[in-house]
């Protein structure tokens, strides 16, 4: 039996976009974007920011930015239709150990299960063991950056492995080469800002697809990438406040639905978004065609061919 995930990227709802939440989920998440990610069986992505009113900046100097939404952003996302999110990333911890607290707290109450990040160091690796459709998934969390935000055998944290430096660890690997459901492993790698994944990371994804992950999907550089067999890269953004480069254009993005037939990928379809700021709707003329483009360029240059059904963007497992 196939399963679809919808999968979307790096998702910030503090600063600016807290001040839209105020005023009702359809003015941060068009209503027709989340009917797309409502044609999946499940919703994932990755939640770019701690969720609590409570904790002190994390005192790092060098840090540039520092993301805590309201309490209301856990409604939200359930609101949504999100599933599951990943909290292994490198702004989990921007508020300290009391914001991470108290963002488990708030993502449960709202039914909302996370991966990537737990109240010890066992707890941020363990995955969510997701049952939807009669069928059971797995979802695995992880991030290569900031080592200063592992969670430790005694430490709140996140689920850390130096992917560049040291590889795949084994804990990752048993993880993923352990589970009886299909395992999605969502990671949090590379630099910001890049057009295609680093070596380290497309050398970890081959080591994730080794060990049986049926989907690898990253995320971290603010910048769709390609997508090749089972790994979607890089997911880009999906919702936030920042800046947009004239070159890049973190402002227009995509929207992943990736079908699953046991554990294979059968197909993956690219919904192009567009991020206007603190809201996120469906991109059309220039905008969708610019998106169509830069999809196929890269995808391309990781030996995939792209078609466009209706609008999307398909490359087929």
């Amino acid at each position: 039996m196939a399963l679809t995930v919808a999968l979307a990227g790096d998702t910030m709802l503090g600063r600016g976009v807290a001040r839209h939440l105020a005023r009702g989920r359809g003015t941060v998440v068009a209503p027709e974007v989340a009917e797309v990610a409502a044609e999946a069986d499940v919703f994932v992505l990755n939640l770019e920011c701690c969720i609590s009113e409570r904790g002190r900046r994390w005192p790092d100097p060098a840090k540039p930015f520092f993301f805590r939404a309201p309490p209301a952003a856990a409604e939200m996302l359930a609101a949504l239709g999100v599933d599951c999110v990943t909290l292994a990333n490198n702004h989990a911890l921007d508020y300290g150990v009391e914001a991470l607290l108290d963002t488990f707290d708030h993502l449960a109450t709202a039914g909302v299960a996370w991966v990537g990040a737990g109240s010890d160091q066992d707890a941020a690796r363990e995955p969510a063991q997701l049952r939807l459709a009669g069928q059971g998934l797995t979802v695995i969390g992880v991030s290569d950056h900031p080592s200063g935000f592992a969670a430790g055998p005694d430490r709140p944290g996140i689920a850390f492995a130096d992917l560049a430096r040291n590889g795949v660890p084994g804990w990752l690997r048993s993880a993923v080469g352990s589970a009886e459901a299909p395992v999605i492993v969502t990671p949090h790698w590379g630099p910001n800002m890049t057009t295609e994944p680093i070596p380290a990371v497309r050398a970890a994804a081959g080591v994730l697809m080794e060990a049986g992950a049926a989907l690898v999907a990253g995320h971290s550089a603010h910048v769709f990438h390609g997508v090749r067999g089972p790994t979607l890269y890089d997911l880009g953004d999906f919702v936030d406040d920042y800046a947009v480069d004239p070159h890049l254009r973190n402002d227009l993005g995509l929207l992943f639905l990736a079908t699953l037939e046991g554990r294979r990928l059968a197909a993956v379809e690219a919904v192009p978004l567009k991020l206007d700021h603190c809201h996120t709707r469906l991109a059309v003329g220039d905008d969708a065609a610019w998106i169509r483009r830069r999809f196929r360029d890269a995808c391309a240059r990781l030996g995939s061919d792209v078609v466009t059904v209706e609008g999307r963007l398909r490359v087929d497992g």
